[in-house]
């Protein structure tokens, strides 16, 4: 037996084995780090590599725009200022079959540009907006599922979090993927659209038509003005400034955080206690992903110094196979694990080993890592441990049931798997973006 197997299958196996048992993240990579530097780094001086490994995990200053991002989206919820963009999106949309569904995923579509947290959207949307649909006799898979599947998008269009973990973790520019994921996000979005257009015109018991109050010449555009406009600036600030080459991410987050008050301040809306709270949430989902963080860079370290990684390595790129069957199957897997584990544990389980290959392949990172971003993506709706599915039976009235949720997320992840597939074949929709905003 290779020398690496057994290292591959305590680490690996041992973090997979603990996080499906039901152990928290951090938790799961923290007792598997404690006895993967006491075997392989050397006993005590192991575990003293592991306390500064996390500290300079942490430290480090590529992970800044993580709280930022959070931050703003904290921010605009907690002043009340996103739920203004549905109603300055719901006066324009008008006439189309499943309107109310359509105006979920235009307003949600905003609220990816200008919030960094998919649960959030969802949470607000869905508790918004779910309960008037049903009560206005749309179908419950047709009021919950757009609302989870533009959700889902908020991961792939900036500002997004996980898209800077993935950029850090993975050694991939974080500008790249913050960029690259704009055209598959938008894309996505249009694709919804059509789909609840379709759906709704072909079984209109799914939406059916309600009245609405019209408005007309400038009541109808006033609150687009008033509210999305100046909102949608802030996506501007921070794609703006990496795109003109002015700011690291960093610096436009930080800058798009300072949008984020200004615009909250000329609204009136910024008060001390949205502030707090704001402050107080940016903390808790920070810290948690920053706990988690703390384990990642041990746990590559140790896959490295054990062998385990160069043997995985070797034993992948000695079969023969070409490269994009290699990266086809690295989807499958991902695609698989988010059936099971959340993103976070998609990333620290599979990065340490995806990387390495991809580098000996020579395939553009960026593409890689808006495809892996589209995989997690997709992992927010897959049965049965999907997060914003959870989110969404949080949320919705108790007459929506987990079979209605289930349900209605299908068609959506068809379009995301059909968008993927796409991708692999035609590069350019993840690179293109990227590559003229050099």
């Amino acid at each position: 037996m290779s020398a690496w197997i057994l290292p591959a299958w305590l680490l690996l196996g041992g973090s997979t084995l603990l996080l499906f048992v039901g152990l928290p993240v951090a938790f799961a990579f923290l007792v598997t780090n404690l006895v993967g530097a006491w075997i392989y780094l050397g006993g005590e001086a192991g575990l003293g590599q592991l306390v500064r490994n996390s500290v300079v995990a942490v430290t480090s200053f590529s992970l800044t725009p993580i709280p930022l991002f959070i931050l703003m989206g904290e921010i605009l919820f907690h002043t009340g200022l996103a739920v203004k963009v549905i109603e300055g999106v719901e006066r324009l949309i008008a006439g189309v079959p499943g309107r109310l569904a359509v105006v979920a995923v235009v307003a949600g579509t905003v609220f990816s540009a200008i919030s960094g947290s998919t649960i959030a959207t969802t949470a607000m949307l869905g508790s918004l907006m779910v309960p008037v649909m049903l009560q206005r006799g749309y179908h419950p898979t047709m009021a919950t599922g757009p609302i989870m599947a533009i959700g889902a998008v908020d991961m792939l269009i900036p500002p997004s979090a996980l898209s800077v973990l993935l950029g850090s973790l993975a050694n991939i520019s974080i500008s790249g993927l913050l960029i690259g994921g704009i055209v598959p996000g938008i894309l996505l979005s249009i694709g919804f659209v059509v789909w609840i257009v379709l759906r709704s015109a072909m079984n209109p018991s799914l939406a059916p038509a309600t009245e609405f109050n019209h408005f007309h010449g400038w009541q109808r555009f006033k609150p687009f003005f008033k509210y999305v406009l100046p909102l949608l600036s802030i996506f501007g600030v921070v794609v703006g400034a990496m795109v003109a080459g002015w700011c690291t991410p960093t610096e436009s987050a930080a800058l798009g955080v300072v949008a984020t008050l200004v615009i909250a301040f000329a609204y009136r809306a910024l008060s001390l206690e949205a502030l707090m709270k704001s402050l107080r949430g940016t903390i808790a989902i920070s810290g948690m992903i920053l706990l988690i963080i703390m384990g990642a860079t041990t746990f590559a370290q140790i896959l490295t110094f054990s062998g385990a990684s160069n043997g995985i390595v070797e034993a992948i790129t000695g079969t023969g196979l070409g490269p994009m069957a290699i990266i086809a199957g690295m989807m499958l897997i991902l695609i698989f694990l988010g059936i099971f584990v959340d993103q976070v544990s998609m990333m620290l389980i599979t990065i340490p080993i995806f990387m390495p290959i991809v580098q000996k392949l020579g395939v553009d990172p960026i593409w890689f890592g808006i495809m892996f971003l589209m995989c997690m993506q997709m992992g927010l709706l897959l049965p049965p441990h999907g997060l914003l599915l959870m989110t969404m039976k949080g949320v919705a009235p108790s007459s929506v049931s987990m079979g209605h949720i289930f349900r209605a997320v299908v068609p959506y992840v068809v379009m995301s798997m059909l968008l993927l597939t796409a991708m692999f074949f035609f590069p350019p929709l993840a690179t293109w973006l990227p590559g003229i905003m050099k």
